[in-house]
């Protein structure tokens, strides 16, 4: 009887099996330190989260996460001490997007027992996106 079954709905299994299977591919494809806006919000708001801003000094100027801390990512090794305060904080790290710098930087801080380091899918473009709020000076 169970082989009749498996016979009778062998499309239905094979789509079941095959939509599993792009769903887990997908969740192994994402770096496991990507997070999406939501969820950089509630670090932010809700776990005394830091935003560090590791694009360039122009980018950053040109509009950022309000109370963002901003190192770009070429000098972060070299000014960790001012993270220090924050090493068992959630850190959102923002870069440009199409241009993750986050991750050797995250790789940096991850190195020097920054525990809680997340990189924002998509950078500050989707911030924006989402129409979350944006300060320039």
């Amino acid at each position: 009887m169970e082989a009749t079954f498996f016979q009778n709905n062998i499309a239905l299994i094979v789509a079941a099996a095959a939509s599993g299977g792009i769903l887990l591919w997908q969740l192994l494809r994402r770096p496991r330190h990507e997070i999406g806006t939501m969820v950089a919000v509630q670090l932010i708001n809700y776990k005394d989260g830091l935003v560090l801003d590791v694009r360039e000094g122009s980018e950053y100027a040109s509009g950022h996460i309000p109370n963002s801390k901003h190192i770009p990512a070429d000098k972060l090794e070299e000014r960790l001490s001012e993270l220090e305060k924050f090493k068992d904080r959630p850190i959102v790290m923002i870069h440009r997007s199409g241009v993750n710098t986050t991750g050797k930087a995250g790789s940096i801080l991850r190195s020097h027992g920054f525990a809680h380091v997340h990189d924002l899918a998509g950078g500050i473009d989707v911030w924006r996106q989402a129409n979350l709020p944006i300060v320039k000076k």
